[in-house]
Order: structure tokens, then C-alpha cells, then sequence
């Protein structure tokens, strides 16, 4: 006989302890991701650094690292990188923003299921406007759009359209493998 998985809140999940592992929930289903390498950090980095200057001159919009979605009480799921509009005043509670731009996720073999086959979808059901997973060992960039198709592959340049926004951001995306080989 099957045993059902138990099922956690996100009050549950704010009492885990601070132990370096990453525990999210999806629909009540305990995610538990390990620590990320310096890898993963510096690809983060890179990504958080570009992201954040193309958006600081204009003043709409966030870039956090790493953030987090809470949609109470069974989905609590923290993008690596997440933008959000600069209305939120700092210090409003995760539970309290929406609108979402864009949820980054960069993944690696142990990662890589949840990311692609659950989160991604996940944030775009909750409204969140683009999906990044950035791929470590294939060094590209797969970017899932609410209204388009899933998993685009960028291996060159990626060119990101946010709404509201005038012009866009260009990223070359070896740049942010630069010595990783």
C-alpha cells in the first residue's frame, strides 16, 4: 500500500530550520534543494548584476535575490532572482506582492526536475510574466513566456522585453559562463 505524502503550509515551512537547505512548497508538497555551489552564485551574480542595471535608471521595477512567492497557505517558492514593480515600498511582506516580471531559476543536475518539470509552470500559473532557467552545464538560458511558448533556448543573445518598459534589456548570455569551462 502507498503511503500519501504529507502535506506542509507555508506556517509549517517558516519553523524548518536554517540548516543551508532550501525548502519550498508547491501545492503543499515539501521541495528540499541543496545549498547552491559557487558556481550557481556566480552566475547569479552576474545575471542579478545586469538585470539591476538595466532597470535602476528607469526606477520600475526590482531585482531581488534570491525572492519569494507565498501564496498561503500551500505554495511558497523562492526564484533565485525575482523581479518585481517598485511600488512595493521595502518591507512589504512577501505575501503582499504581485504582479510579478520575471522568476530566474539557475539549475543544476540536482535542481533541474524541479525547476523545469514543476516550478516553471508553477510561476507562470501564479502570473508571474517570464520564466528564466539558466542551465549551468548546457550554458544557455531557457526562457518561458505566459503567452508563448515554453523553454525558448538562448545560447547567444537574449533580448528581454518587460512590460511596461521602454527599450529593452540585451544579454549576452556566454558572459555569464565567462571561465566556467
Amino acid at each position: 500500500m502507498a503511503m500519501p505524502l504529507p502535506e506542509y503550509t507555508t506556517a509549517d515551512l517558516r519553523r524548518f530550520p536554517r540548516d543551508g537547505n532550501r525548502y519550498e512548497l508547491l501545492e503543499g508538497i515539501l521541495i528540499v534543494t541543496p545549498a547552491p555551489g559557487t558556481a550557481h552564485q556566480i552566475v547569479l551574480s552576474r545575471l542579478q548584476h545586469a538585470v539591476s542595471t538595466y532597470l535602476a535608471p528607469r526606477g520600475l521595477a526590482l531585482a531581488l535575490s534570491p525572492g519569494e512567492i507565498e501564496i498561503a497557505p500551500k505554495t511558497l517558492l523562492d526564484p533565485d532572482l525575482l523581479v518585481i514593480p517598485s511600488h512595493y515600498r521595502p518591507g512589504t511582506p512577501w505575501p503582499r506582492i504581485s504582479g510579478w516580471w520575471l522568476a530566474v531559476e539557475v539549475f543544476s543536475q540536482s535542481s533541474k526536475v524541479f525547476d523545469r518539470d514543476f516550478k516553471r509552470d508553477a510561476y507562470l500559473q501564479l502570473g508571474v510574466a517570464e520564466v528564466w532557467l539558466v542551465d549551468l552545464r548546457e550554458q544557455c538560458v531557457l526562457v518561458s513566456r505566459q503567452a508563448g511558448p515554453r523553454d525558448e533556448r538562448y545560447a547567444g543573445r537574449l533580448v528581454w522585453r518587460p512590460p511596461t518598459m521602454d527599450g529593452a534589456m540585451e544579454l549576452n548570455v556566454p558572459d555569464l559562463f565567462e571561465g566556467m569551462d
